[in-house]
């Protein structure tokens, strides 16, 4: 299947790593032009070196953006189209809120995660938006968790900023349709990456079990018995947001293996 992605112009937000790193890597492969971005310049950098060597693809830059920063956000979205002309797809991703429940947040928690989780893929899509519409469509992917389908334990933030991303695109879906945006929310189950093993490490500390005990634990739990891979994931994130992708708009997907038992 041709996806009609070589040459479009991508950003990947939060993509120096993990799930982020996966999804820009995919892209790379199908021939777009793909700008990467994170806090961390020399990560960015021998990500980039990375995704050129495994792909063979030189259309690959990157720029430092801290996700509650509007000003780096507007000036990675220019740069995206001084090199490229426009935005044809913006993949809206951040790293994950703090592992806690309720009673252990303070405020401080909650503001981090709005702005964080929430805030930033308001102001990534609020500057998006006016080039795809400019330039005849574009589609926006938001990466969340599987919390958009179901609540995961000692998750608060995610379990309350997740729903959010979805209610968002949503409207979106809605309003720019028309436009020929299309905007869809893609939420991982367990996908074996840094942040996974992390929540693993707090939880088996937790329940005073061996990570090992947990992992085989969790593997259990999934239909699939095994964990996701980040390059499974990713693949379903490039379909969404390519041009063979029509008419899917307003959707939330969990790639889990079937763990989710929500409909």
């Amino acid at each position: 299947m041709d996806l009609y992605l070589k040459g479009k112009s991508v950003i990947v937000t939060a993509a120096s790593k993990g799930l982020g790193k996966a999804t820009a890597m995919e892209f790379a492969r199908e021939g777009a032009h793909v700008l990467i971005s994170s806090r961390n310049a020399e990560t960015l950098n021998s990500t980039v070196e990375t995704i050129k060597q495994e792909t063979g693809n030189n259309n690959i830059g990157y720029i430092t953006c801290n996700m509650k920063n509007t000003d780096e956000i507007t000036a990675m979205v220019e740069k995206a189209v001084s090199l490229n002309g426009t935005v044809d797809v913006l993949i809206n991703n951040a790293g994950g809120p703090p592992a806690g429940s309720f009673l252990d947040m303070t405020d401080e928690d909650w503001y981090h995660a709005f702005e964080l989780n929430l805030l930033s893929f308001i102001r990534t899509t609020r500057a998006v938006i006016p080039y795809m519409k400019k330039h005849g469509g574009g589609h926006i992917v938001n990466l969340a968790s599987s919390s958009i389908k179901q609540s995961l334990d000692h998750l608060v933030l995610s379990n309350t900023m997740r729903p959010g991303i979805v209610g968002l695109a949503k409207t979106l879906a809605q309003e720019v349709s028309n436009d020929n945006i299309l905007v869809n929310t893609v939420g991982p189950g367990i996908i074996k990456t840094d942040r996974i093993m992390e929540l693993n490490q707090i939880r088996a500390e937790q329940k005073n079990v061996s990570i090992e005990t947990l992992t085989k634990d969790a593997e259990e739990k999934i239909p699939m018995k095994r964990y996701g891979r980040p390059d499974e994931f990713a693949k379903a994130i490039v379909f969404l947001a390519s041009g063979a992708n029509t008419y899917i708009t307003g959707q939330s997907l969990v790639v889990d293996g079937g763990l989710i038992k929500a409909l």
